[in-house]
């Protein structure tokens, strides 16, 4: 039998400049910095249980770490249906183009643009996945 999990708990993006995507996710997500790896990198809190790492590219060279990265990545955050509007607007409203609103068979609706680093963001609505 196949050991339980508990769902995703982190996930990480390799960046160029960690302070100015730091403040990215700050000011778009809301996100607070729960640890801070110096000029390494940075835990943001991105949930409840969930959090969002930044790692200076080619960071970990002086150190012994496998943390390093490279390329424009994807991550998808959820969001409630009643929300997508706001998230429009929000999105405008701080200059953020949105490159693709994608509307899902199941009735979910994605809106994907891209961070400081050109990493594909999404926001998603319920209805997107089978599962949510």
């Amino acid at each position: 039998m196949v050991p339980e999990t508990r769902g995703l708990l982190e996930s990480s993006l390799y960046v160029d400049d960690v302070q100015a995507s730091r403040r990215f996710y700050e000011k778009i997500f809301g996100f607070r910095v729960i640890s801070d790896f110096g000029g390494r990198g940075c835990a943001m809190q991105a949930g409840e249980r969930q959090v969002l790492l930044l790692f200076q590219k080619r960071g970990s060279l002086e150190i012994t770490s496998p943390h390093d990265g490279d390329g424009e990545l994807h991550i998808a955050f959820a969001i409630a249906a009643a929300e997508l509007a706001k998230w429009e607007s929000w999105l405008r409203e701080n200059g953020i183009a949105i490159e693709e609103r994608k509307e899902w068979e199941r009735g979910g609706v994605s809106l994907y643009f891209r961070d400081p680093d050109r990493h594909l963001v999404e926001v998603a609505s319920p209805g997107v996945w089978s599962i949510y």
